[in-house]
């Protein structure tokens, strides 16, 4: 099992850099962050770019891997997200996954001006974009007519360090998103059930995530797929256990060896952030870092 962090986009670079650092020095696996123009309830404070920041993260670490979770297509083009990729790619030496989602009806879906799309429509734009992702970031030369999106003999060479392309791992929770997963995907990540998220219980919880796992596995199935080649990445914070699993290392390996029974081989967690709804105790945090992917082989 393996554990990785999410740090949010909110620190000016001078004091962001130590928080990084300080991830790969505590051991996770990957520091993922959060691919918006603006979040909840960080709309009115600092909030910085996900590709930038990772980028200047490449150079200034060494073997962690990197990543968003999640781009969309809310404020995203293929076209101009694979150069961006693929420069980052190369930066960092090959560190980068690509967690890739359909997007919400945040503060993103409305910033450049458009009403925000429906459900169905934010599921049609994923299902043109993430296959032409795909092509843009393993073809020299890509020209694409869609109903979404178009490109023209768009060139991206020499392509990614990564062959044949930095791994996507595509969050989905419903039919569509997994079909997507199955065929484009080296890793399914999921936050949980949202439904679940006020009134839920943790049992309710993993009795849907295995609901989801299962569904992936069948997506898998349709398409002679063996569902063990996809990693599962469980981000947490978004269950019915909220921030309790970050209580004490106990609390941690007993949430994380209830999924890991599921088939998840990366955990997620909040990098703590005092007064938030990520607040945590970092020295437990920390902890947890340290000795808990041990107690969970």
């Amino acid at each position: 099992m393996r554990l990785s962090t999410v740090i949010l986009p909110i620190h000016r670079w001078a004091e962001g850099q130590k928080i990084w650092r300080r991830a790969e020095d505590l051991g996770f696996h990957a520091a993922y962050t959060y691919d918006h123009l603006s979040w909840r309830s960080f709309r009115d404070g600092p909030w910085f770019g996900a590709i930038p920041t990772l980028t200047a993260v490449a150079t200034v670490t060494q073997s962690m891997r990197l990543g968003t979770l999640v781009t969309s297509p809310n404020f995203r083009h293929p076209v101009t997200l694979a150069k961006e990729l693929i420069s980052l790619d190369d930066i960092s030496g090959g560190r980068v996954t690509l967690g890739i989602g359909a997007g919400g009806t945040g503060f993103d879906a409305t910033a450049l001006g458009q009403e925000p799309w429906t459900p169905r429509e934010r599921a049609d734009r994923f299902a043109e974009f993430v296959p032409l992702l795909d092509r843009l970031l393993t073809e020299d030369a890509v020209s694409y007519e869609g109903d979404f999106y178009q490109a023209h003999e768009a060139r991206n060479i020499p392509g990614c360090v990564q062959r044949p392309r930095l791994p996507f791992a595509v969050a989905a929770t419903g039919p569509r998103g997994l079909r997507l997963a199955a065929r484009y995907g080296q890793a399914w990540v999921t936050t949980g059930d949202p439904k679940l998220y006020e009134d839920g219980t943790p049992e309710q919880s993993v009795q849907a995530i295995r609901g989801q796992a299962e569904n992936l596995a069948g997506a898998c199935a349709e398409i002679g797929r063996d569902v063990t080649e996809l990693d599962k990445i469980l981000l947490t914070g978004f269950t019915p256990d909220r921030a309790r699993p970050l209580e004490s290392l106990d609390a941690f390996v007993d949430f994380a060896g209830r999924h890991v029974e599921l088939g998840f081989d990366e955990i997620v967690l909040h990098w703590p952030i005092p007064d938030s709804d990520f607040a945590a105790d970092q020295k437990v945090f920390e902890r947890i870092a340290m000795e808990a992917p041990a107690q969970l082989r």
